[in-house]
């Protein structure tokens, strides 16, 4: 139940609150995720870059508004698989979604040296959401 709550907001974030049955926070984190994808272009930027097009992708991007996205994501995933089944430690669960989130900042920051940096800064997010996801299963 937690995982599949966590997948959603993976997916989108927002769906996994909902799938919570938190219905406003979910609307509200889609009304955000929305926003900071309009805002930064993340969506044209990343469709850009999967298609080789990497240095269009980093032209379209606008900063302002994608440095806050790696965060929000990460937190939005920590959120929905906290509450799915509320218990565990609340600070020691968070430590691998902030490491995934400091990664998305870092990875959002220096996407001029990586080679394909949407992938790479998408899975330097995801992965650690998982390895928590993984290694706090059983709280």
């Amino acid at each position: 139940m937690r995982n599949i709550a966590a997948l959603f907001s993976l997916l989108m974030p927002g769906f996994g609150q909902i799938y919570n049955k938190q219905f406003i926070k979910g609307i509200a984190f889609l009304v955000i995720e929305h926003f900071d994808n309009w805002t930064g272009n993340i969506n044209k930027a990343i469709q850009l870059d999967l298609n080789g097009f990497h240095h269009q992708a980093l032209e379209s991007v606008m900063y302002d508004g994608m440095l806050f996205y790696p965060g929000f994501y990460v937190y939005a995933v920590w959120d929905a698989w906290y509450y799915a089944k509320m218990g565990a430690n609340k600070v020691l669960t968070t430590i691998p979604f902030l490491i995934g989130g400091f990664l998305g900042e870092f990875g959002a920051i220096f996407a001029r040296k990586l080679p394909i940096p949407a992938l790479t800064v998408g899975l330097l997010m995801i992965i650690p959401s998982i390895v928590g996801m993984v290694i706090f299963r059983k709280q």
